[in-house]
């Protein structure tokens, strides 16, 4: 299971998450990116951050992965838990070896 969270600090605000989720990634009328829980639509922007981290459906996994890999603030951050994680090492932070992604 993947669940996701933005920092807002790094976020540019170009949107390119939210074009390639939009029902994880939204972009506010501050300007930056938040996730939103994609089954109720509940926005984690208060107070954001890992605070406001929400769980993604396997379906949209994928579209997260490449949002993050996209992301020119690298400000997308994917936790992996459970036993569903992938192997490749596709969600694995590249720094400390913690089950977390910068994208």
């Amino acid at each position: 299971m993947y669940q996701v969270w933005i920092d807002q600090d790094l976020c540019t605000g170009d949107g390119l998450c939210t074009d390639h989720c939009p029902d994880v990634f939204v972009l506010l009328e501050d300007g930056i990116s938040y996730v939103r829980d994609p089954v109720s639509l509940l926005v984690g922007n208060d107070p954001g951050g890992s605070a406001s981290t929400v769980e993604v459906p396997r379906k949209l996994e994928h579209q997260i992965v490449d949002a993050a890999l996209a992301c020119p603030g690298e400000c997308i951050f994917i936790e992996v838990s459970g036993s569903g994680a992938p192997t490749d090492g596709a969600a694995d932070d590249e720094h400390d070896g913690d089950d977390e992604h910068p994208g």
